[in-house]
């Protein structure tokens, strides 16, 4: 009989949550853990100052433990986290006056790129079509590109992009269906382009 090896990525969020605003001190920190990497990359996708976006990200899983009794359980917990330090961060640039009156997390611009992963690639004409893909997915503008980010590299729903970017769900959906009708207008490859963003070809830096 195999016994089944638990790594971070198996957790339940939902049963961490909830352990969590129990007050157990373990799920807090599998929590911490299992998000940490992927929030930071986020948030230095909108700072170039990366100390500040780990204060930033260690500022809300303190807000998260220090309130946790108060706390609604999210939907989805990983959207609650990115959306969380998303808010963070414009916070941080409307309090040192990066941007002026910034009341909503639509001021700050998704500023880093896609990247190939490639050593999954297996041959040479589908790397030059994917590269070319990839330079599709960089040209698109900035809230274009988050919201395809948050969808096919996030794995989240359009509700909680809509939630995450301040806009209404027609609104995130237009986002997402605009870049990927951009994308298929452009691209010459025989695969679907929506394979290949959930493929786990493309990366962000």
């Amino acid at each position: 009989m195999k016994t089944q090896v638990l790594t971070i990525k198996t957790y339940d969020d939902h049963k961490l949550w909830n352990k969590l605003k129990a007050g157990d001190e373990k799920s807090f920190s599998l929590l911490f853990e299992k998000y940490y990497g992927d929030l930071i990359k986020y948030g230095n996708s909108f700072s170039p100052f990366a100390e500040r976006v780990q204060d930033c990200v260690q500022d809300v899983f303190v807000d998260v433990w220090l309130y946790r009794e108060s706390l609604q359980e999210p939907n989805v917990v990983k959207a609650y986290l990115l959306s969380s330090v998303r808010k963070r961060i414009a916070r941080m640039y409307e309090r040192d006056h990066f941007l002026r009156n910034t009341t909503t997390t639509a001021s700050i611009e998704f500023l880093f790129d896609f990247s190939i992963e490639k050593e999954l690639i297996d041959d040479e004409i589908t790397a030059e079509r994917v590269f070319y893909l990839n330079k599709l997915l960089n040209d698109l503008p900035p809230r274009q590109k988050e919201a395809l980010f948050l969808r096919y590299n996030q794995g989240l729903g359009v509700e909680e992009i809509a939630e995450m970017l301040d806009v209404n769900y027609q609104s995130a959906n237009n986002l997402l269906h605009r870049g990927l009708l951009k994308l298929r207008k452009e691209w010459k490859g025989n695969l679907p382009i929506i394979a290949l963003l959930s493929s786990g070809l493309f990366k962000f830096i």
